[in-house]
């Protein structure tokens, strides 16, 4: 090619300058971003200019704290799988943001931090620039699967690129992107983006699903237990249970992949009984906790599925560890099961018999959460999402609240981060318009994001909060009351009247009396429009212990 030819094709080019905070509300354009929660403050005005001016199609919701940004975008990153984004200044507002990055680090969600820095002449040097915390950088990898800066304008797009090929490949994760504000003002010539393609999935091994269709083909008493990383295998999985008789059991994460409506489901606590005759076990995308609660033994065949190779070892390593997606590593089993003609002696009246047994001995022994639990069922449509809290309501959900799709049922994995469900609802709902979503929390936990409330009025977010007032911590009452002989410190709460408070903000406020009383007032709600918030009055007292069940015991 010749250089007049060459210099005509650079020419024809469109470039634009643009300055660093348009070059990441570009990059968010270009991943298709609809949504950022954020707060803004002096280190990111250059990036909220950007927002006004170029974000055309990118809604902006900001909080009234932090945690509260951070939070949103857990809720709608872990209720649809897709990347969300929240933005944030550094020091304080990185530092705020840290127990909703550490709740998306486990679960799995795919949520990106951007924040900023002090200003890049001032980085490290520890002359008390506003905002400047020590080693900001340190904290982000600490909670993230990767962290990326920026150090020009020139390499926004590049970084930005790479944190949302990193949260789209392999084990999803958090990540974080520091913009500092010279480089969110700074301006660079720029030539349209192509956005990169995504790594693939690793190919299954044909012969490591030759091995596990084996083990699995001469099992008596198989069981697949499955985590969030399953979440995409639903159909085929629900035909592999069937094709070997083998019950589908989750914790919490993988609650709803085989819909709760099925024979085959069953939450970790049905399983518990279960598990001494269990003789493979295949585990699909999961941490698979309860290894370490129910025990193994030498008649145990442990098959690992995973797409994170550490996790597949973490609890020692099984009989067969497979490095694949569990969605495609299914849908390899499947087929291989099918075409051998495999089926398994009919197990169903006796898996259905555990689900009957057990939602009777709840019925008995766990009361009233598991009436209330009923209630919100009653109303919640199939495709609705509940999202739990640290309460005792909450507690009894993630082994007694029937979840029928995939992202069902939100909570905070391993975590357990009080004070972290109304926020992530807030998120969860505005994902998902459509669908109508409840949280459940605890007055304890509803006040560490209360003022949240002002989004849900400014934004009209339909989300329906349910809090159940004890006047306690309740779960630390209960453990001062049965280990430390009633000797009660810092459990009791002084709380304003909810119903009021709602209706202060301009909200729908209800209270309902007992179960009935709940399913009636969440009737009134999803008839009408906007938010509402039902305050619950229970006693502690009155609750029984939902720890029986949510923990697993040693059985092998």
């Amino acid at each position: 090619m010749d250089k007049t030819m060459n210099n005509k094709m650079r020419t024809d080019v469109a470039v634009e300058s643009l300055t660093g905070g348009d070059a990441v509300v570009e990059s968010l354009k270009r991943w298709d971003v609809d949504t950022v929660f954020g707060l803004p403050g002096v280190q990111l005005d250059q990036l909220f200019d950007a927002l006004h001016r170029r974000g055309n199609g990118i809604r902006v919701i900001h909080t009234r704290h932090e945690q509260g940004a951070a939070y949103m975008a857990l809720g709608a990153a872990a209720s649809t799988g897709k990347p969300a984004v929240f933005a944030v200044v550094p020091g304080p507002g990185v530092l705020n943001a840290g127990a909703a990055l550490s709740t998306a680090y486990a679960c799995g969600a795919r949520v990106l931090c951007v924040t900023s820095t002090v200003a890049t002449a001032q980085i490290g040097r520890g002359n008390g620039a506003l905002h400047e915390i020590p080693d900001q950088t340190g904290y982000l990898r600490g909670l993230t699967k990767w962290y990326g800066r920026a150090t020009s304008a020139a390499e926004v797009p590049a970084v930005m690129d790479e944190a949302f090929r990193q949260l789209m490949s392999g084990r999803p994760r958090p990540v974080a992107v520091e913009v500092p504000p010279d480089v969110l003002a700074q301006r660079a010539v720029f030539a349209p983006q192509v956005r990169p393609a995504v790594p693939a999935r690793p190919l299954v091994d044909a012969s490591a699903v030759e091995s596990a269709a084996s083990l699995l083909m001469a099992a008596k008493k198989p069981m697949i237990l499955v985590g969030s990383g399953a979440r995409h295998a639903g159909p085929d999985l629900t035909r592999l249970a069937e094709r070997l008789q083998a019950p589908v059991v989750s914790r919490t994460q993988g609650r709803g992949i085989v819909p709760d409506t099925s024979d085959y489901s069953w939450s970790a606590a049905m399983a518990n009984d279960q598990w001494a005759d269990v003789d493979v076990v295949l585990a699909l995308g999961t941490r698979m906790t309860q290894l370490r609660e129910w025990g193994t033994d030498k008649d145990l065949s442990v098959i690992r599925v995973d797409i994170d190779y550490p996790e597949i070892v973490r609890s020692g390593p099984p009989r067969l560890g497979i490095v694949a997606d569990a969605a495609d590593f299914t849908a390899e089993l499947l087929a291989l099961v099918e075409a051998r003609g495999f089926q398994a002696v009919d197990r169903r009246e006796e898996l259905r018999r555990v689900r009957t047994d057990f939602a009777a001995t709840l019925t008995q022994t766990i009361q009233p959460q598991t009436d209330y639990l009923r209630a919100i069922r009653a109303v919640l449509p199939d495709d609705g999402i509940l999202v739990d809290e640290m309460t005792q309501v909450g507690f009894v959900a993630r082994y007694a609240f029937p979840v029928t799709h995939p992202h069902g049922f939100i909570s905070s994995s391993y975590q357990g981060t009080l004070g972290y469900g109304f926020a992530t609802a807030i998120g969860v709902q505005a994902a998902n318009p459509d669908r109508r979503v409840v949280a459940i929390s605890g007055d304890g936990g509803f006040l560490f994001t209360m003022p949240e409330l002002s989004v849900l009025a400014q934004q009209q977010i339909p989300l329906t909060t349910v809090v159940f007032a004890d006047g306690h911590f309740g779960n630390v009452r209960r453990i001062q009351e049965r280990s430390y002989g009633e000797r009660f410190i810092a459990s009791e709460l002084h709380n304003p009247d909810f119903v009021q408070l709602a209706q202060s903000f301009g909200i729908r406020g209800l209270r309902a009396e007992g179960p009935a009383g709940l399913q009636d007032a969440l009737a009134t709600a999803f008839a009408g429009d906007g938010p509402t918030l039902i305050e619950v009055p229970v006693r502690i007292e009155d609750m029984a212990s939902p720890w029986q069940f949510v923990h697993g015991r040693k059985v092998r």
